[in-house]
């Protein structure tokens, strides 16, 4: 028997399932199809598709290691293009790994009766998360739309099975089919705008592990206190890896058993605040899963009635980072640089878009779709309602954050400022987090020309502040 393996968000050879299982046919063809038309609106934005295009030539690589290839495809169609595979090689059963998003689910669900339909078997398997969304409910068997109880009930099932191996070796078909170039899917920019991303990222199954390794030894520990911190090496940086599938949730559970384990924790490592940050992705999977239209409607419905303001000139200057609160700027560069933007800042920068220059929190999602590499349906969704307020488990409407209490509390020397606002490196720890506030001595000193050199605040945050309480309260007493 010939098998298709279908990659798709799984681009690894270790605990990957579905080629665990094409493993053990007569011969094994994997195929990746580029077929960006059938998610909608949410094909993969500019940073998305400059990682897959790296993290593709890394799984061509470990491929080749293990005596096999990957064909790609590129069209509209997924299913015809796997029956034409399918007819060219002789198989007879395709395998993948299964994705959540809704619309993978629906194009998946016809994928396998057409399949059916022409005679041929299929298979989908669990690698992207420790606990598929069906398998958890609360005791009315309903979704959870809290954290806490949904994690408390996570880790009280069974623990996840071991991660598989890589395959020794996958048997290779009497002949392969053609393929495209992977430059053919022109998923590079044409304009070379992502040179700050190859300083700053490897894509790749063993960049992954490096990551997750690097993180145990020199971060774990301190990661309760670190995580927050954008000016410390504190994060895994793990999410961009996850999301492409170049490592296992259920190897990361693993992995920091077993070191925990060795440290004498084996009692207390499934509550480290590591794992908890693995299990909101876990959450928002559940969300999106059972509340499909949130990546575009609020799941509270009360905010669909939210009076978000029009501000062109607002939103640019929140997408270019110059919006005169350095925190705010520092985030918006490193995101615009490197594809990537530290958790705590992610949090910082959408409650300023959303209360303080009270913009839709769809203009986030969008912008963030577009230009990280992490880019995740689920994720972004939970982080973008949970920060204005109108999602599961959301902050309260009132959690309004100062983005000058934020900073001094979060990059207290200012290094991150520094680092990504380099027009502010000479003021002092004093004065970097609220520059407005400097005396004009010490900005002359340092070289600061407030709207010149560094612009002027977009907003005030206190009057700002009070907006936004008196326009959710509209929303509370309808």
């Amino acid at each position: 028997m010939k098998t298709l393996m279908w990659f798709r968000q799984d681009l690894r050879l270790t605990d990957n399932p579905a080629l665990h299982s094409a493993a053990e046919s007569e011969g094994v063809i994997p195929v990746y199809i580029w077929a960006p038309s059938e998610e909608g609106v949410w094909a993969p934005g500019g940073a998305s598709r400059w990682w897959l295009h790296h993290s593709l030539a890394q799984l061509q690589s470990g491929l080749l290691g293990l005596g096999s290839r990957l064909t790609i495809r590129s069209g509209a169609d997924s299913l015809r293009i796997l029956l034409d595979l399918a007819r060219e090689c002789g198989a007879t059963q395709v395998v993948w790994n299964r994705r959540y998003e809704p619309a993978a689910i629906a194009r998946d669900t016809a994928i396998k009766t057409g399949l059916r339909n022409a005679g041929i078997e299929s298979k989908s398997f669990n690698s992207a998360l420790l606990h598929e969304p069906w398998t958890i409910k609360n005791k009315s068997d309903q979704p959870f739309q809290v954290f806490t109880p949904f994690w408390r009930h996570a880790k009280g099932l069974p623990d996840p099975s071991l991660p598989l191996p890589t395959p020794a070796r996958i048997p290779a078909p009497t002949h392969w089919p053609p393929s495209l170039p992977l430059e053919a899917l022109e998923m590079l920019p044409r304009i070379d705008w992502a040179s700050g991303f190859r300083t700053a990222w490897k894509p790749g199954a063993a960049a992954a592990r490096m990551h997750l390794d690097g993180f145990l030894q020199q971060s774990f520990g301190a990661y309760s206190t670190d995580r927050d911190r954008p000016d410390l090496p504190g994060t895994s940086r793990l999410s961009p890896h996850l999301h492409f599938g170049e490592i296992s949730p259920r190897e990361i559970w693993d992995t920091v058993r077993r070191f925990a384990t060795e440290r004498g924790q084996d009692t207390t490592w499934r509550d480290s605040q590591f794992l908890t940050e693995l299990g909101w992705r876990e959450f928002a999977h559940h969300l999106l899963y059972y509340y499909p239209h949130t990546p575009t409607q609020p799941l509270r419905a009360a905010y669909a009635r939210f009076p978000w303001r029009d501000d062109a000139g607002g939103l640019r200057a929140w997408q270019q980072g110059v919006t005169g609160y350095p925190i705010v700027d520092a985030g918006m560069r490193q995101l615009w640089q490197t594809g990537w933007m530290h958790n705590r800042v992610r949090m910082i920068v959408g409650s300023f878009l959303v209360k303080d220059l009270l913009l839709p929190w769809n203009e986030g999602a969008a912008w963030f779709w577009d230009t990280l590499v992490d880019a995740d349906l689920a994720s972004n969704t939970l982080g973008w309602q949970w920060v204005s307020g109108c999602g599961a488990d959301a902050a309260p409407y009132f959690r309004i954050f100062n983005p000058v209490t934020q900073s001094t509390r979060f990059d207290p020397d200012g290094a991150y400022i520094r680092e990504w606002v380099p027009e502010l490196a000479r003021l002092t720890d004093d004065w970097i987090h609220q520059p407005w506030e400097a005396p004009a001595g010490l900005l002359k000193d340092a070289g600061v020309n407030l709207g010149v050199s560094y612009p002027h605040r977009c907003v005030d945050h206190s009057m700002a502040r009070t907006r936004a309480m008196e326009a959710l309260a509209r929303i509370r007493t309808r």
